[in-house]
């Protein structure tokens, strides 16, 4: 079931940095309100909300190193852009046609179980990443969120700002997810 990305123009490093603060802030506050059971209830073979949440922190971890990279190693470890950027409507459609094709989160950002008691502190630690990772884009000009590259592990190679609206999509995809587990009859 694809969960419907809200349209956005194109963003400058400002606006890109508001979103992302409050998009996982938005996540992060409905994770912490849910008491006990709805925090640990997920459909047969779904993840809990701790684990939705462990999985945006285990997958904004990574980013947030990149971006406080030197510019040189940035370059020299994943190369410069040879395209212009895609759009954010774009980069959600590449994003939904691969986990339509069967893409699934792997390795590294596969969450483990999450215990109730760890809500707050993973919710803490993800507000301490998006607060790292935007001070880190604020080293980068407009110019050069279109000529670095970062890979991804189910897109490929993405500039900057595709990595960044891809981020931002994200949390919302499993905020939308989380809620949408929590409405269902199944567990």
């Amino acid at each position: 079931m694809r969960i419907k990305a809200p349209k956005m123009k194109a963003m400058d490093k400002m606006s890109i940095i508001q979103a992302l603060t409050q998009q996982h802030r938005t996540f992060a506050s409905e994770i912490i309100q849910l008491d006990q059971p709805a925090f640990m209830r997920a459909p047969e073979g779904k993840w809990t909300a701790g684990q939705q949440l462990d999985h945006i922190l285990r997958s904004t971890r990574p980013l947030r190193l990149a971006f406080h990279l030197p510019k040189p190693a940035l370059k020299l470890l994943f190369g410069k852009a040879n395209r212009p950027s895609r759009n954010y409507d774009a980069v959600v459609e590449k994003y939904l046609s691969k986990l339509e094709a069967g893409g699934v989160a792997t390795g590294v950002f596969v969450p483990k179980p999450v215990h109730f008691e760890q809500k707050d502190r993973l919710a803490l630690r993800l507000s301490r990443t998006i607060a790292s990772l935007c001070k880190g884009l604020g080293r980068f000009d407009e110019k050069e969120l279109d000529e670095y590259i970062l890979p991804h592990p189910l897109l490929g190679k993405l500039t900057l700002r595709e990595m960044l609206y891809f981020t931002l999509y994200h949390v919302e995809h499993h905020r939308q997810i989380t809620r949408r587990n929590l409405e269902s009859k199944q567990v």
